[in-house]
């Protein structure tokens, strides 16, 4: 299988290179980002990735809606990683794939653990009266919240819409509450010497659950590119997280 990367300068980008180099049943096919720097090895040109039979998108919100619409109209499956996808954008590439092929697989999270740790709070979500959610991630996260965070509020909120707090406290301040999805706070906060964490607190009378994820490697996220990148070509137009492929 040949396997192209797009945004491959970017340090999420970089790793997806050296980890399909390394892969022995993968062949790397074109590397692509309009920001590469001369003498790189990386194109600035997106013909480059044509050809590929899977095109691993690691590039930016702004442009990221135009780079599909692009590998798809060349017929190449897409595997996504790029933060910042709302249910209105998710939509919005539902109708552009259609049942497919081309196939698109878009990941909120790579990391194993941190799926695993959204599957836990949907479960944990109907057993406690409310509850928020807490995303850290490092001081050059161009986005907030994260597209976890948000994915984790959502699947939190389908599993207990009945949100109850005694009291909705006023903002004296605008935003200290933090942002609202779909009934569920979400606190973004970006720091220098973080990585990507979040936590998940669940709370009842007299109790409080913690669900908390840590990456302190971005390695732990290839796996999962892996994984997708295998797969994609068997699963049906458009297809939202990795659980699937985990048998969740």
């Amino acid at each position: 299988m040949k396997v192209a990367v797009s945004g491959a300068a970017g340090r999420m980008g970089a790793l997806v290179v050296e980890t399909i180099r390394e892969a022995p049943d993968l062949e790397l096919g074109g590397v692509f980002d309009p920001s590469a720097a001369e003498g790189t090895g990386i194109s600035t040109d997106p013909e480059v990735v044509r050809g590929a039979d899977v095109v691993v998108e690691f590039t930016v919100p702004e442009v990221v809606m135009t780079n599909l619409d692009r590998w798809r109209a060349v017929g190449m499956h897409a595997v996504v990683g790029t933060s910042g996808f709302t249910e209105g954008r998710i939509a919005e590439v539902r109708r552009a794939w259609g049942s497919g092929p081309p196939n698109c697989l878009i990941a909120p999270n790579f990391s194993i653990g941190a799926v695993l740790m959204m599957r836990f709070a949907e479960l944990a979500a109907p057993h406690f009266a409310a509850a928020e959610v807490i995303e850290l991630h490092h001081d050059q996260k161009a986005d907030a919240p994260s597209g976890t965070a948000v994915n984790t509020a959502g699947r939190i909120a389908a599993a207990k819409p009945d949100q109850q707090r005694r009291v909705e406290s006023a903002e004296l301040i605008e935003g200290v509450r933090g942002a609202d999805v779909d009934g569920v706070a979400v606190h973004g906060i970006r720091l220098p010497g973080l990585l990507a964490h979040q936590e998940v607190l669940f709370g009842n009378d007299g109790e409080l659950l913690t669900i908390r994820h840590d990456t302190s490697d971005r390695k732990s996220f290839m796996a999962g590119v892996l994984l997708a990148v295998r797969n994609v070509g068997q699963l049906p137009g458009v297809t939202v997280g990795i659980e699937g492929l985990l048998g969740l």
